[in-house]
C-alpha cells in the first residue's frame, strides 16, 4: 500500500485511494479541466475526481476495478462522498505542508 492510501468500501468490496499523477490524468480526460480548478462549489468534480483517485490506485495496486463512473457513483452515498473528499484534501494538506519536509 502506498503512503497517503484511504480505503473506500463499495457494495461490499475494498478499493484503495489515493491522488496520483493517473488520477489528475483522468480527470483532465473526464471534465476537460485540471485538478487545481475544482472551486468546491459542485459534488460533481467531487465525485469525478474520487473515481479518478480509485480507479488510479486500483490500476497502480493491481486491483480489479471495472466500475463506470456512474456505477461508481450510483453506489456511493453523498456522505460517502464527504468523508473520501476530506481524506484526500487531508493527503494534499500533508504533502504540501513544510513542516512535513
Amino acid at each position: 500500500m502506498s503512503k497517503g492510501t484511504i480505503h473506500v468500501t463499495i457494495d461490499g468490496t475494498s478499493y484503495p485511494c489515493r491522488m496520483t499523477m493517473g488520477a489528475m490524468l483522468r480527470f483532465k480526460r473526464e471534465t476537460g479541466r485540471e485538478v487545481s480548478e475544482i472551486d468546491g462549489r459542485g459534488i460533481s468534480d467531487v465525485a469525478v475526481l474520487i473515481w479518478c483517485c480509485v480507479a488510479s490506485a486500483c490500476k497502480a495496486d493491481g486491483v480489479p476495478f471495472a466500475m463506470s463512473l456512474e456505477d461508481f457513483c450510483d453506489n456511493v452515498s453523498p456522505e460517502d462522498m464527504d468523508i473520501m473528499s476530506a481524506a484526500i484534501s487531508e493527503e494534499k494538506k500533508e504533502d504540501t505542508d513544510p513542516k512535513k519536509a
